[in-house]
């Protein structure tokens, strides 16, 4: 079951439509093929109302197939989390104070990879500017 807090930022319905569509990133969605997917007990004009608003926000696509739209994201769910992070980490009076607080909020294995990324990045870091003159 989806809900807002899967999807920051996103209301309940808007949070449900992208876990549709980010489930099958591939396809192009028809309204309808959503709708059907949907738990909820909605009108076609409600989704596709709120499929048009996620197009206008830039998290859906959109092309025409005949006399409807299909939709497919713009991006992957983690692409949005990652926006959604740096939107939140942007608004922090304390940067520094505020990942703190994420990293302290991970688990081990999480805790882990983002080591591994940050040594990898200083790694590449380092080699870059070993061939500055």
């Amino acid at each position: 079951m989806s809900t807002a807090a899967d999807s920051p930022g996103l209301g309940s319905l808007e949070a449900k439509i992208m876990r549709v569509a980010w489930d099958d990133p591939g396809q192009h969605l028809q309204v309808r093929d959503v709708l059907a997917r949907l738990d909820d007990d909605l009108a076609y004009t409600t989704v596709m109302t709120v499929m048009n608003r996620l197009h206008e926000k830039g998290l859906l696509r959109r092309r025409r197939a005949g006399r409807a739209w299909t939709y497919k994201p713009s991006s992957s769910r983690e692409a949005y989390a990652a926006t959604t992070m740096a939107e939140a980490l942007a608004v922090a009076e304390n940067r520094t104070a505020a990942l703190l607080h994420f990293v302290a909020d991970l688990d081990h294995g999480e805790a882990a990879a983002l080591r591994r990324l940050l040594a990898a990045d200083t790694e590449v870091n380092t080699d870059v500017e070993d061939t500055k003159p």
